[in-house]
């Protein structure tokens, strides 16, 4: 069993940029393959960024693709989600998960995760 703990999060403006991180604590995080997922009030969760294990592959949900980048360090045990060009739409509350299963490619579905984070808040005002 992994813990994970959001850091990074907060307020704004159209066009900055966040970095949000994920501490990880008890279980090897070289283990696990890690995700960031976002929800905003009243919308389903929904997939952002993807990392294997040794953080080889990554994946990004189309909206983020060229703003947005993950990676990790596991000798922190954290993985990082740099997020630029940030737009007001994009406010929600991320998450980090980790996938205990993952075998080489990383999944983009959030129910292939089992641990999940509790979030941090990002606000995007215009």
């Amino acid at each position: 069993q992994v813990q994970l703990v959001e850091s990074g999060g907060g307020l704004v403006q159209a066009g900055g940029s966040l970095r949000l991180s994920c501490a990880g604590s008890g279980q090897p995080f070289s283990s696990y393959a890690m995700g960031w997922f976002r929800q905003a009030p009243g919308k389903e969760r929904e997939f952002v960024a993807t990392i294997s294990k040794r953080g080889s592959i990554t994946y990004y949900a189309d909206s983020a693709k060229g703003r947005f980048s993950i990676s990790r360090d596991n000798a922190k045990n954290t993985v990082y989600l740099q997020m630029n060009s940030l737009k007001p739409e994009e406010t929600a509350v991320y998450y980090c998960a980790a996938d205990p299963d993952s075998l080489y490619n990383p999944d983009v579905r959030a129910s292939a995760y089992n641990y999940w984070g509790q979030g941090t808040q990002v606000t995007v005002s215009t």
